[in-house]
């Protein structure tokens, strides 16, 4: 199957294109967005793949769900579009990175800058019907996003993987803690910030641990 997805993610992820699951996902994904509003828009989908070549990622923060309300998913976990007011989890980090840097709250909840340095910002779910949390969950994309992880963990060494939350733990359970940083806490939503996200201090460890690997730290 030909998938538009940047060409070292093609090569790396060539042997899911074509698996049964795949082609029911693509079924699925094409018939929702021929029959409603889906988010992101169809040419953003794998945007946090177009944007972070395989070769390029140093740091992995895995979400959930893209956001569900207009104008605010571009492809890009926890992101949204200039413009857009910022959902309150993208409140929360914003708030642990200066407490944990010093880096004042941005104008912009768009984190393409991330991306482009090198941070995948990979929703386990790259699609969502508006207003409809989850309701693409369970279609394929999971098995998908296993894949990439999968990839990564092992063809990559000292990658950090940002693990916010339960869901994302489970997620990336099978990483060699001994080949990669794995850093975990609660997730930066309002309902569990306060039980271990903030203070957590991931922002400032990642970027030690990647000057220790001789890679060039991350302005968040």
């Amino acid at each position: 199957m030909d998938v538009k997805i940047e060409s070292s993610w093609r090569e790396h992820l060539k042997g899911e294109f074509d698996k049964d699951y795949f082609t029911h996902l693509t079924d699925f994904v094409r018939n929702e967005y021929h029959h409603g509003i889906v988010y992101p828009p169809g040419p953003f989908i794998f945007n946090a793949f177009d944007l972070c070549p395989f070769d390029k990622v140093k740091v992995v923060i895995i979400g959930q769900d893209p956001y569900h309300g207009p104008g605010q998913a571009h492809g890009l976990c926890f992101s949204v579009n200039d413009g857009v007011p910022f959902p309150p989890s993208l409140q929360n980090i914003f708030k642990e990175i200066k407490s944990d840097i010093g880096t004042e709250v941005p104008s912009s909840g768009n984190l393409t800058r991330w991306a482009q340095q090198g941070v995948l910002l990979l929703n386990s779910t790259l699609t969502v019907r508006a207003h409809q949390a989850a309701s693409h969950a369970k279609h394929g994309w999971e098995t998908f996003t296993d894949a990439v992880i999968r990839s990564l963990a092992e063809e990559r060494e000292h990658l950090v993987f940002l693990l916010w939350g339960a869901y994302a733990q489970r997620k990336g359970e099978f990483i060699d803690r001994n080949k990669h940083l794995v850093l975990s806490s609660a997730h930066p939503s309002p309902l569990s910030a306060y039980n271990g996200f903030f203070g957590n201090k991931h922002f400032s460890t990642t970027n030690e641990y990647l000057i220790q690997h001789g890679e060039t730290p991350i302005v968040w």
